[in-house]
């Protein structure tokens, strides 16, 4: 008896030993029967999750999957219809007239009608406010519904690259999204827990092709090494943005998918401060780095050197100005003594410390302006307090982060925050000579005019060195074995819709 009882402790033991493991390897649990998926995130949604007036890349990447446009950016770049079916642009470059498709439900179930449509815009463009949610709507003369089906946008002057911008979400009429998110994506908002996580659900009613998964979770971990380990223990299912360090560590349970992260990530300098206000002096920085060096040391030589703020996957718009500095420490060190800093100065990098690859970046820029005097504090600050005193208040010296598109397919939206008034000109980059060029580019009638100012811009922003462009990062994404179906985009977006488990 006592030998049948110890046999059978044993054996559950054993029973119960092999579950765990099986719970803990690679990640593997009973999320893919339950057909959910959590990611993690290393920021919380700190801006608005207004649609219309989130600015961070972290939160339009994840309400990509709740909100949509008249029109949406698909995985080529393309703009295709959304909550309109069919579009058409007047050989004038000023009205742009939209069909709504059929049947588009609202996450609460109502159906997008001319109303709401005409209401988003409208509110976008600043009828109940002091200016324009989105800048570039302020280019609007008039948004009218000609029938139950059609809505005509008119703006007051030709503006070839507005259709970008309508992927603005389209929200129910009347609506504030500060009282609940309501778009028409593949997935509706369920909840939000500051500083833990945020849930969608999949969206039944969708009137595209339906996402996969049941149920998504993001979970907020703002420690890059604990993302990580979260990912290898199974806590997560799926991780963005990892170093290539940090996919190294995972092993064959998982598979890491490579695309590029779509941003523009430099050592953003505050041409108000100091030093930094002499051209030479910023010129000398951008003479100093070597950019080849910190692919090789962060991405293990992965990614794309940049040399102004475009990144390749813009194609006709793309000035490949990567050459346009290339290592010089004799030339840095002469325009340092040009300017009067023979002895260089000190300077503060602050870098959001969620982000490891803006870390490694800052570091390794650091270790290179040593050779030219310039002595580098790094302060790791949380995404928050960036945002707070870095993005809005700009107060800084330089720091290391990375730009996107702010989800519209437009030249323009990389370009347009280095505009002397813009609100977004985290630089304070001043020169007239850019205004001008810029200004010339929204005016032009023909797109090939168009392609070639916006190319000076960039040459403009390279030879005044308004910032040290480094590089396009690759993307890696370490996910579970058995999902599949993520999808890179030329933006800043995670497209979740796409994603299933293959077991």
């Amino acid at each position: 008896m006592n030998t049948l009882k110890r046999i059978l402790t044993l054996l559950l033991v054993l029973a119960m030993l092999t579950a765990a493991l099986c719970g803990c390897k690679g990640g593997k649990s009973g999320k893919a029967e339950k057909n959910e998926l959590t990611v993690g995130i290393a920021q919380d949604l700190d801006d608005s999750l207004d649609p219309h007036k989130m600015t961070a890349a972290g939160t339009r990447e994840i309400l990509f999957n709740v909100f949509e446009g008249l029109v949406k950016p698909d995985e080529n770049g393309n703009l295709i219809p959304a909550v309109a079916s069919a579009y058409t642009i007047a050989d004038t470059g000023d009205t742009f007239t939209f069909t709504l498709r059929d049947g588009v439900k609202f996450h609460n179930g109502a159906t997008v009608t001319v109303k709401d449509v005409v209401y988003s815009i409208e509110r976008v463009a600043g009828k109940d406010s002091e200016k324009p949610l989105i800048a570039q709507f302020s280019a609007i003369e008039s948004v009218e519904a000609t029938d139950d089906k059609t809505v005509v946008i008119k703006t007051k002057e030709p503006y070839l690259e507005f259709l970008s911008y309508l992927t603005a979400a389209i929200i129910p009429d009347g609506s504030n999204p500060a009282d609940g998110l309501v778009g028409t994506g593949p997935f509706r908002f369920v909840s939000r827990k500051a500083q833990e996580n945020i849930v969608l659900e999949r969206f039944a009613d969708y009137w595209g092709t339906p996402a996969h998964l049941e149920k998504v979770t993001f979970k907020i971990i703002e420690n890059a090494n604990v993302l990580v380990t979260s990912l290898k223990s199974g806590a997560i299912d799926l991780c963005a943005h990892l170093t290539a360090t940090q996919a190294k560590e995972l092993g064959k349970d998982f598979t890491v998918a490579e695309g590029s992260m779509n941003l523009v990530q430099a050592m953003y300098l505050n041409n108000a401060y100091g030093p930094l206000t002499d051209a030479r002096v910023r010129q000398a920085l951008c003479w100093a780095v070597d950019r080849q060096s910190i692919l090789a040391l962060v991405n293990d030589g992965m990614g794309s050197v940049l040399g102004s703020s475009m990144y390749p996957a813009f194609g006709k718009y793309y000035n490949d100005l990567s050459g346009y500095y290339t290592q010089d420490t004799e030339k840095a060190k002469a325009l340092l003594a040009e300017a009067g800093y023979e002895n260089g100065f000190d300077l503060v990098i602050t870098v959001p410390g969620n982000y490891q690859i803006h870390v490694d970046t800052a570091q390794v820029i650091a270790e290179q302006l040593k050779a030219i005097g310039v002595k580098c504090t790094i302060q790791t600050v949380e995404w928050s307090a960036w945002l707070e005193n870095v993005y809005k208040n700009r107060d800084y010296q330089a720091t290391v982060v990375g730009f996107d598109t702010s989800a519209a397919m437009t030249a323009q939206s990389l370009l347009a925050r280095f505009q002397s008034e813009s609100g977004k000109n985290v630089c304070n980059f001043q020169s007239a000579a850019y205004d001008a060029v810029y200004a010339k580019a929204l005016a032009e009638t023909t797109e090939a005019a168009q392609i070639e100012d916006y190319k000076e811009c960039q040459r403009i922003l390279a030879e005044e060195a308004a910032a040290v462009y480094v590089q396009d990062p690759c993307d890696l994404v370490g996910m579970r074995s058995d999902l599949t179906g993520y999808t890179f985009y030329p933006i800043y977006v995670m497209d979740l819709s796409r994603v299933y488990f293959t077991k």
